[in-house]
């Protein structure tokens, strides 16, 4: 019975020492698996570094076009403004147009027949003057074509 025992606790001391190098690969294994993913958090920890700080940067940029453009905002809104002006002043200037315009038609309505004598008489004026100048110049060129009588005689005496 001792001789069982002795094998029985053989057989325990072999499996046991089967176990433990079966835990010891086993840890081995893992010991690799974990330094490599301690390498993968290292490499990704310095990879977040970098996006880190060109996020900053980034985001630094954005605030200036931001601001820059806040800027041109308010810029561009003063030239909407002016034109606005520029706008509200040339349809008070339709307006006062068209009110003259208005008054004119009016006051030329009212003395049309003024206006008609006036036509008339200009239209007369200007017929007399035509005629006027005309009869000058039909003299002009009569005085102009017969030469002086003085002329004429000594041309025929030669």
């Amino acid at each position: 019975m001792i001789l069982i025992l002795y094998i029985s606790v053989a057989i325990i001391a072999i499996a046991f020492l089967f176990l433990v190098i079966s835990v010891a690969r086993t840890l081995g294994s893992v010991q690799k698996t974990l330094n490599s993913v301690a390498g993968t958090l290292d490499g990704l920890e310095k990879q977040m570094n970098g996006i880190t700080v060109e996020t900053t940067a980034l985001l630094h940029k954005t605030n200036g076009l931001a601001e820059d453009i806040q800027r041109k905002s308010e810029a561009l809104n003063v030239v909407v403004d002016s034109v606005k002006g520029v706008g509200g002043s040339i349809q008070e200037l339709n307006r006062s147009i068209r009110g003259v315009s208005n008054t004119v038609s009016r006051k030329a309505e009212e003395h049309k027949e003024s206006v008609a004598q006036v036509v008339q008489w200009s239209n007369v004026a200007m017929d007399v003057w035509d005629r006027f100048k005309n009869r000058k110049q039909v003299n002009d060129a009569a005085v102009s074509e017969t030469p002086p009588r003085e002329e004429q005689r000594r041309r025929s005496y030669s």
